[in-house]
């Protein structure tokens, strides 16, 4: 059984849907697979949008499914799993037309990386997010944490990344992480979000879409993402970050 589902709206947009609520909707590799697939038929013609969401109202995404990444030691081993995924997010972020992260519940970690190499953000009320991975003994490791600091101001994004909390979303409007709280109906927000944008001509979406991925390409956002993977790998196989691992598969 798969870990994710895809949707063809009739309304133009692409919906990924993470389907693991019970792991609150953690990244494994069938769910790193999927991601890949979808984004690919994002590239179609006919789609003018993509969508990522959860299963449930627990959880958005709670980053890599440490049951399942525990058995990376190395920093090799890592590396392996990390610079899959931060390709994954850079597809992701250069998608040519808009992506829109509806986060129904709690996202942490690489859940918020992920939201990071989305367009827009929008979430439910009263839902958190965070990037704790300094609490786990690493960083990010995908790729989010450079994608941040381009995205918001340096010192809002460092301030994110290095506190390491999971802070309320009303509280992220602020810091320009989210764009708007929606209260119910995830889909339904979702399509008001999307309703203009989804009225013009999928030409011109690529056209204002392309403005981005040229400046990234400029500033070489593809190899600082790159750098950040090698870091986290370092980081990884360290005692610290082994020891957290332990501790958590001990209480859950």
């Amino acid at each position: 059984m798969k870990s994710y589902s895809i949707e063809k709206k009739d309304k133009g947009y692409l919906l990924f849907t993470i389907t693991r609520d019970e792991k609150r909707n953690a990244i494994d590799y069938d769910v790193m697979q999927g991601l890949l697939e979808a984004i690919q038929l994002a590239n179609e013609p006919e789609i003018k949008a993509f969508v990522i969401t959860g299963s449930g109202e627990r959880a958005f995404c709670s980053g890599g499914d440490l049951a399942v990444f525990h058995a990376l030691h190395t920093r090799e081993e890592a590396y392996s799993m990390l610079s899959k995924m931060s390709a994954i997010l850079y597809s992701l972020l250069t998608l040519p037309k808009p992506s829109l992260g509806l986060i129904n519940g709690t996202a942490v970690g690489g859940g918020c990386e992920i939201l990071t190499a989305c367009d827009f953000r929008i979430a439910r009320s009263g839902t958190k997010a965070g990037f704790v991975q300094g609490k786990q003994a690493i960083t990010t490791g995908w790729g989010g944490g450079t994608i941040l600091a381009e995205k918001l101001s340096p010192q809002k994004a460092m301030k994110l990344l290095m506190e390491a909390e999971v802070k309320p979303v009303e509280q992220l409007i602020d810091d320009g992480f989210i764009d708007t709280i929606y209260d119910e109906f995830p889909l339904v927000a979702c399509e008001n979000f999307l309703e203009k944008l989804l009225t013009l001509d999928s030409g011109v979406l690529h056209s204002y879409k392309s403005i981005l991925v040229r400046k990234w390409e400029q500033v070489k956002l593809r190899e600082r993402m790159e750098a950040e993977v090698r870091s986290c790998s370092y980081l990884w196989e360290s005692d610290a970050h082994h020891l957290y691992v332990t501790n958590f598969l001990k209480k859950n």
